[in-house]
C-alpha cells in the first residue's frame, strides 16, 4: 500500500471531441451560429466568422471556451457558447453508502466531493462524516481515498475533484446507529439513565 496526498485524476477524466465527432453548438447572441457541426477527418472545426480550429482531444468544455474568446469582442459581445457532444453517453459518478438517495449521477466538468453528496440528497441519518471514501481507477490500477466530508464543509481542508467513473461510498456510524436502538427498545422510565456501551475489540 502507498500512501498519497491526493488521489492521482484520469488522464482523459472527460469524453474528447475526435474526428467525425457530431457537435450541438449554441451561441446565446447570434442565433444564427447554433446548430449541429461535425468535426472533420483532421480533427478541425470549421466555424464561421472563425474558421478552422483544431477540436480533437478538448473536451465539450475546452471547446466552448475557445469558441467564445475567439467570437468575443470583433464578432459578439460577450458571447455565451455551450457545446455538446450529440449522442454521448453523459459521464457518471457513483454515490452510495449512508446517504439519502444513493445512484449514479450526471458528472461535470467542475464537481468536487462536497457537490457529489450534495447531488445525491446529503448524507443520511447515520452516516458517518469522517468515514467518506471515492474508488478510482487509473490506467488500470486501483486507488482508494479516505475523506473527513465534516472537516471539508467547515473548510478546514480542500474540497477534492471527482471524476466520471469515480465511486464514493458514505461510512455508517455504527456507534449512533447502535446507541439510538437500545434507546427504542427501553421500557419507559422517569429518571435519568446512564448507558455503558461497551464494544469488544
Amino acid at each position: 500500500m502507498t500512501e498519497l496526498t491526493e488521489l492521482p485524476a484520469p488522464a482523459n477524466a472527460f469524453s474528447q471531441i475526435g474526428p467525425s465527432t457530431p457537435l450541438q453548438i449554441t451561441v446565446t447572441g447570434d442565433e444564427g451560429l447554433s446548430g449541429t457541426y461535425i468535426v472533420d477527418e483532421e480533427g478541425m472545426l470549421l466555424f464561421p466568422y472563425i474558421g478552422r480550429i483544431a477540436a480533437q482531444g478538448l473536451s465539450p468544455t475546452q471547446l466552448a471556451a475557445v469558441l467564445r474568446a475567439r467570437l468575443s469582442g470583433d464578432f459578439i459581445l460577450d458571447p455565451a457558447v455551450t457545446v455538446s457532444m450529440v449522442d454521448a453517453i453523459a459521464p457518471t459518478v457513483s454515490i452510495g453508502g449512508e446517504i439519502e438517495t444513493p445512484g449514479n449521477y450526471p458528472i461535470s466538468q467542475s464537481y468536487t466531493l462536497l457537490r457529489a453528496i450534495n447531488t445525491a440528497g446529503g448524507l443520511a441519518e447515520y452516516a458517518d462524516s469522517e468515514d467518506v471514501l471515492v474508488f478510482r481507477t487509473v490506467d488500470g490500477q486501483r486507488f482508494i481515498g479516505l475523506y473527513n466530508a465534516g472537516a471539508i464543509a467547515r473548510g478546514n481542508y480542500p474540497d477534492p475533484n471527482i471524476f466520471a467513473g469515480d465511486i464514493v461510498m458514505v461510512g455508517e456510524n455504527a456507534a449512533r446507529r447502535r446507541f439510538e436502538s437500545i434507546l427504542g427498545i427501553l421500557p419507559a422510565i422517569t429518571s435519568s439513565i446512564v448507558l455503558l456501551d461497551r464494544v469488544a475489540n
